[in-house]
Order: structure tokens, then C-alpha cells, then sequence
């Protein structure tokens, strides 16, 4: 299944019974906005919604960092979706988190997974239909298991600033890398890790929101100086937006790609990691 599908392909396919379509929205806090809510009142149909912060390590006093295999199991099952299903997601954004959701399937074992591309303002603009109201899906079997080469840990990161082993790509703004813009969450220092690099995710988007080509994808890896056969870890402020880096990393056909789960809100939220800025 390819990483990266069109609104007309899920259109074709929408009620197969091998298919599940997620709305993966997630907003920053500050923004005061209630995806749940907004999911409820329209989705593309069938849909049912992947909520980043409950579906997470909810012991962790860092934002939704990664579950065990079992709790992600049980709760993508109750969702309705099964091992064998071919899983489609989107955002209310375009291609935002709704790649953050498509990784954490990855990371579990599951590689039938997409993203929407354009997510539900292409699918809107293109009056495409939607449904209201909260599904009640039938529970089904999902097997997971951590696949722990796609993730990255404090740990691995402090090693890699011995070993570079591993490029370090970071998706926030130029100006939150270099310490110029505050951060959005409160008591991080400003900055980033040393010797990693820098690609705002949203540099990876046409104007309508959608990805770009892959050609010009290969190219802002290229200037951002990461090669692509090389491995890379992606970071940014809480594991979301990296993982938009991670989705076109992989469809530039980069082979070894990890995102950095506690990312700056662990990374620049602790007084003994060093920051260059």
C-alpha cells in the first residue's frame, strides 16, 4: 500500500470492508480546539477518530508519547479496525497530524497504512460528502508489536551526539531552531540539538496543502543538507510535526527514518541536555 494515497482513490474504495478511514486531528492546546468535537460534527464517511493524546502513554508527563503494544492494540481494535484492514488517515489540516497517526501505525507493526493527501480540505473542496455524529464501530482483532527501529529514544539521541551515526532533521520553524521565536509550551529553553539540521514541515506543502512531489521533495531534503541514504531521526516539538518530515522521507525512499518521540518538549524541557541555538 503506498504511504501517500489521493482523495479519488479513497473515494473509489470507501465502504470496502478491508478498508478503514481515521481522522487523526489533533490541535495544539493553546489553540483551544476540540478535534473530537469537530470530527463530530463532519467526517468523511465511515471514518472514526484517533484521538493522539488518549491513544498514548497517558502515565508520561510528556504529550502523547507512544503506548505500550497492548494498550494501542486493544484501542485501535475498539475503533473497529482489524490486523488485516488497510487503514487511510487524515486531518482537518491536510497532511499535519494526520502523519503523526500514520507513523504510530508503522511503529506498531502495521504497514498498511496511508495518509490522505490534502486530508479533509481537499476532500471538502472538492464537495466530496461527509456524515455527522459519533460512530459507534463493532470491535475487532488489531495485533500490534513495537517495532523500535522507527523510534527514537532521550537515550539514542544523547549516544548520537558521540557517534553522529544518524542525521538529525528538525521540522519546527527557523526561528524557534535558532532560539528567535518562544516556544509554545512553557518552560522550554530555547534552541535545538546540536548538530541537527533544519526543515519547517510546512516547507514540504503545495499552497493547497497537499505534499509535494517527490521531485521537490528529494530537493528541500537536499538543501536542508540530509542525505537520504543515510539514516535520519526526525524531531520537532512533541513527535507530530517530525513525523510529517518522516512521511517524505519515506516517499523520497529513504530507507532508515525514526522520529524522535519526546522531541524539544523533552529534549529542551530538561535542564541537563545540551542546546546550541
Amino acid at each position: 500500500m503506498d504511504a501517500l494515497v489521493t482523495t479519488r482513490w479513497l473515494a473509489e474504495r470507501l465502504g470496502r470492508r478491508d478498508v478503514r478511514v481515521v481522522d487523526g486531528t489533533w490541535h495544539m492546546p493553546q489553540l483551544r480546539r476540540d478535534a473530537r468535537a469537530e470530527f463530530a460534527g463532519a467526517h468523511i464517511p465511515g471514518a472514526v477518530f484517533f484521538d493522539i493524546d488518549e491513544i498514548a502513554d497517558t502515565a508520561s508527563p510528556l504529550p502523547h508519547m507512544l503506548p505500550s503494544a497492548r494498550v494501542f492494540a486493544a484501542r485501535v481494535g475498539a475503533l473497529g479496525i482489524g490486523t488485516r484492514d488497510r487503514v487511510v488517515v487524515y486531518d482537518t489540516r491536510g497532511v499535519v497530524s494526520a502523519a503523526r497517526v500514520w507513523w504510530t501505525f508503522r511503529a506498531f507493526g502495521h504497514d498498511a497504512v496511508a495518509v490522505l493527501d490534502g486530508g479533509l480540505p481537499k476532500w471538502r473542496a472538492e464537495r466530496r460528502a461527509v456524515e455527522s455524529g459519533a460512530p459507534t464501530p463493532r470491535p475487532r482483532t488489531f495485533a500490534a508489536r513495537r517495532r523500535a527501529g522507527l523510534v527514537r529514544t532521550l537515550a539514542q539521541m544523547r549516544k548520537n551526539l558521540t557517534t553522529r551515526r544518524e542525521q538529525v532533521l528538525d521540522a519546527r520553524s527557523h526561528g524557534r531552531f535558532v532560539g528567535t521565536e518562544p516556544e509554545p509550551r512553557p518552560g522550554l529553553r530555547p534552541g535545538h540539538v546540536p548538530g541537527s539540521l533544519n526543515l519547517p514541515y510546512d516547507q514540504l506543502f503545495r499552497p493547497d496543502g497537499t505534499l509535494q512531489p517527490v521531485d521537490e521533495l528529494r530537493a528541500a531534503f537536499a538543501k536542508a543538507g540530509i542525505d537520504p541514504a543515510r539514516p535520519v531521526a526526525t524531531t520537532c516539538g512533541s513527535g507530530v510535526t517530525a513525523s510529517v518530515l518522516a512521511l517524505g522521507l519515506h516517499l523520497v525512499g529513504a530507507p532508515r527514518v525514526a522520529v524522535y518521540d519526546g522531541s524539544w518538549t523533552e529534549w529542551g524541557g530538561r535542564a541537563d541536555t545540551p542546546v546550541e541555538t
